[in-house]
């Protein structure tokens, strides 16, 4: 790694700048298609972690001094052209990947690339560093990628239930022995054992802990990933693992429609409370229906859920500190 100023964030520098533009999207479909351009910078640093640990991370960023984990997340319309150029300001060669639709190849220290593609099959995709698999991608470069269907602006394929709002899930898990090896340019040698659990980039912080109710630092309340809405409200979740783990997803007040699962349409819509999510790359596409909760007495319309993973692990971060892991809110108002 070439000799730089090394860059250190808190979680809120890190995730903030995806915030607005990745925060929710609701989709107006285009008559013709159009050409999406984009721009990312390959960066790295330093992430301040709930338990006051700074981890190495790696980053599709925003720009040359920013550090994105994940990087922006991107929706585009089928047939759409997709222009994306790509900064490597790293001493180390990476790569980006979208799997079906592009691949880089390598991009060398200190260059940049611009991969161009047409958008096909409608869906949902992980990009990522495919280089030195899988440490380029789960310490943090990856971001989500999303092909709506050229004659749909509320459905996931034709036929699917519908939706008005689209979010990401990008979940990740850390093990920051393997983070800080990849720091130093060697191959992780230790069994993966992750510490931290985070969704889009962020870990929840309880109520009474430091940060919480921030919605720079606190996934609970962060816009990319809580989940707001009124009665009628239908939400496209896409899920999506960049990390070494396999996730039960478990959301409260209501049950999702399972739709899909690594991309893969499933041949009946179930209801479900806890949908699974693959290791290395897997993806989920649920509907969260923001219907009046079933099993509440008395009924009500308003109120507070939460969404956490039925794997025990993720609700810690550093080996213990409890409800510090990847998990968020569901707010019907």
């Amino acid at each position: 790694m070439r000799r730089r100023t090394f860059l250190r964030f808190t979680a809120a520098s890190a995730a903030g700048a995806a915030v607005a533009s990745a925060s929710i999207f609701g989709w107006q479909r285009r008559a013709q298609a159009a050409t999406v351009t984009k721009t990312f910078y390959i960066t790295d640093g330093l992430i301040t972690q709930p338990d006051g640990v700074d981890v190495y991370y790696r980053g599709f960023s925003s720009d040359g001094a920013s550090l994105n984990v994940p990087g922006e997340s991107i929706v585009v319309q089928e047939g759409d052209t997709v222009s994306i150029t790509i900064h490597n300001t790293l001493g180390t060669s990476h790569s980006f990947v979208i799997d079906g639709l592009v691949n880089s190849g390598r991009i060398s220290p200190g260059t940049t690339v611009t991969v161009e593609f047409t958008a096909q099959n409608p869906g949902s995709y992980l990009y990522y560093d495919g280089r030195n698999a899988p440490y380029n991608r789960v310490t943090g470069l990856h971001g989500g990628f999303a092909v709506m269907p050229a004659n749909s602006s509320n459905t996931l394929y034709p036929g699917s239930p519908t939706f008005s709002i689209q979010k990401f899930w990008v979940f990740n898990e850390t093990d920051p022995g393997w983070n800080a090896a990849v720091r130093y340019g060697n191959t992780p040698s230790s069994s993966f054992v992750p510490r931290y659990f985070t969704i889009n980039g962020l870990s929840g912080r309880p109520p009474g802990a430091p940060g919480n109710g921030d919605p720079a630092i606190d996934a609970m309340h962060d816009h990319r990933s809580a989940l707001h809405g009124h009665i009628g409200d239908r939400t496209l979740i896409r899920m999506l693992n960049a990390g070494m783990a396999k996730h039960s997803v478990h959301t409260h007040g209501n049950h999702m429609e399972w739709l899909t699962r690594n991309g893969n349409i499933l041949p009946d819509i179930w209801l479900k409370d806890i949908v699974p999510l693959d290791a290395n790359k897997g993806s989920t596409d649920t509907i969260y229906p923001f219907e009046a909760p079933p099993d509440a007495w008395p009924p009500v319309t308003t109120g507070k859920y939460p969404m956490h993973l039925h794997d025990e692990m993720t609700q810690t971060a550093g080996g213990g500190l409890y409800m510090f892991g990847a998990m968020t809110d569901i707010f019907f108002e």
